[in-house]
C-alpha cells in the first residue's frame, strides 16, 4: 500500500516543472538525510573510507548534498517514467555523441557508472536507441510494473536477467546493439576480483574486461550529471578505450576503477555511496558495515 501511494504521487510530481521539482527533491533529500539513519551511516563511512584527507566536518557536508541530489533523483523519476519523450530529451541532454558514433560499426559497451543520474540517463537512450540492459525483477509488483514500462515505453531494449548469464548478452552485442552495462557494486566475491577504489580494496566484478573480450566491443564510457538549478541532466560520452581489453583481467577492472574515481572526484556528491561498496572483504579483514 505504501508503495503504490508514493508511486502515485511522483505520477503527481511530473507534472511540475523542474523550477518546482528542484528544490521539492532537494528537501526531500534533507529529509532522508536526518531520518534514514542507516544509509546516512553507510555514505559517512564510505566518504570516510575514500576521502580520509577530508575533514569530518567536509564529509558531512557532501553527504548532506549527496542526500539533497538522491531526493532530486527519486521525485524527478517521475519524468523519465511518465512524462513525454520531448519532454524527457530536453530535460536530458546528450554531449559527446559523437564519440559512441566513431565506434559504432563495433559491438560497443556503454560503461555507465553509478551516479544519481543513473537511471536517467538509460531512459534518455532508450528513448532514441534499442539496446541491451540487465534487469533484476524487483519484489514489489507495483514497484516492478512501473520501472518495467519505464524501461520498454519507447524503444524495447534487449532484457536479460543476471541469472541469464554472458552468452546471451554477448550475442546480441555482436547483432549491433549496444550494452548499458553498470558493473561498479559490490556484488559479492563471485567473478570479482579486489582492485583499489580511492585506495580501499574493493570487490569489483570483472565483467567488463571479460565481455569486452568475447565480443571485440569497444568501451565508451557515458556518466549521467545533475546539473544545478533547473538545467536537468546531461550524459555525456567519453572518448572509447584504446588498448582495452588487456590480457591481464585484473589491470582491466583497475583501469575502469581508476576511470570512475576520476569522474567521482568532478561531482564527489553525485556517487551512490548509499550503497555497502566496501561489503565484501579480503579474507580475515574486518567489516565496515
Amino acid at each position: 500500500m505504501l508503495t503504490r501511494f508514493g508511486l502515485r504521487f511522483i505520477w503527481l510530481l511530473h507534472f511540475l516543472p523542474l523550477a518546482v521539482l528542484v528544490p521539492l527533491g532537494r528537501g526531500f533529500g534533507a529529509l532522508l538525510y536526518m531520518l534514514a539513519h542507516e544509509r546516512r551511516r553507510v555514505a559517512l563511512k564510505n566518504l570516510e573510507l575514500c576521502f580520509p584527507q577530508w575533514s569530518a566536518a567536509e564529509r558531512k557536508r557532501i553527504a548532506r548534498k549527496h542526500f539533497q541530489a538522491l531526493g532530486r533523483s527519486l521525485l524527478e523519476r517521475g519524468i523519465i517514467w511518465w512524462s513525454s519523450r520531448e519532454r524527457i530529451m530536453d530535460v536530458i541532454r546528450l554531449e559527446g555523441e559523437e564519440h559512441w558514433r566513431a565506434v559504432a560499426g563495433s559491438p560497443v559497451v556503454w560503461l555507465a557508472p553509478h551516479f544519481v543520474g543513473l537511471d536517467m540517463g538509460g531512459t534518455r537512450l532508450a528513448a532514441e536507441h534499442r539496446a541491451i540492459s540487465v534487469y533484476s525483477r524487483q519484489k514489489n509488483s507495483a514497484f516492478d510494473a512501473v520501472l518495467y514500462h519505464g524501461r520498454t515505453r519507447f524503444v524495447m531494449p534487449e532484457l536479460f536477467s543476471r541469472q541469464d548469464g554472458i552468452r546471451p548478452v554477448i550475442k546480441a552485442m555482436r547483432s549491433g546493439l549496444p550494452f548499458y552495462y553498470l558493473p561498479d557494486m559490490d556484488f559479492g566475491s563471485r567473478d570479482s576480483v579486489f582492485v583499489p577504489f580511492f585506495g580501499m580494496p574493493a570487490a569489483t566484478i570483472t565483467g567488463l574486461s571479460r565481455i569486452t573480450r568475447m565480443a571485440r566491443a569497444k568501451v565508451v564510457p557515458t556518466v549521467t550529471y545533475q546539473l544545478p538549478g533547473t538545467r536537468g541532466y546531461v550524459l555525456r560520452f567519453y572518448p572509447a578505450w584504446e588498448n582495452f581489453p588487456t590480457d591481464d583481467v585484473e589491470a582491466d577492472t583497475r583501469r575502469m576503477n581508476a576511470f570512475i574515481e576520476q569522474c567521482v572526484l568532478e561531482h564527489p556528491e553525485q556517487y551512490f555511496w548509499v550503497h555497502k561498496r566496501f561489503k565484501t572483504r579480503p579474507p580475515g579483514e574486518a567489516r565496515f558495515y
